[in-house]
């Protein structure tokens, strides 16, 4: 299994860094390349994110978002698209059971 992280923000990779060392980042989701059994994690607010959604659907990975808890439209829209989708606080306070 590989997992996947476009996430632009320094902070927010540093914080997957660090509970998942082995995670492949990558600096546009474009650059993806998953597989069943992967997982991806998107900064659903950064550029491409949401667009990128079906295409990544689309390989059976396993889709895990984060964006800010009023950021209702995007978040529906995600689900909508296959992808789990918490709000930025709760991915990660959760991100080590989410990615162990």
């Amino acid at each position: 299994m590989t997992l996947f992280v476009y996430a632009p923000d320094l902070m927010d990779r540093s914080k997957v860094a660090a509970a998942a060392p082995a995670a492949v980042v990558v600096a546009h989701p474009d650059h993806v390349a998953a597989a069943p059994g992967d997982t991806v994690v998107l900064a659903l607010p950064r550029p491409a994110a949401m667009e990128a959604l079906a295409a990544l659907a689309a390989t059976g990975a396993r889709l895990i978002g984060f964006a800010s808890h009023v950021d209702r439209e995007r978040a529906s829209s995600a689900r909508a698209a296959g992808c789990e989708v918490l709000p930025r606080s709760a991915f990660f306070s959760r991100l080590s059971e989410l990615l162990g």
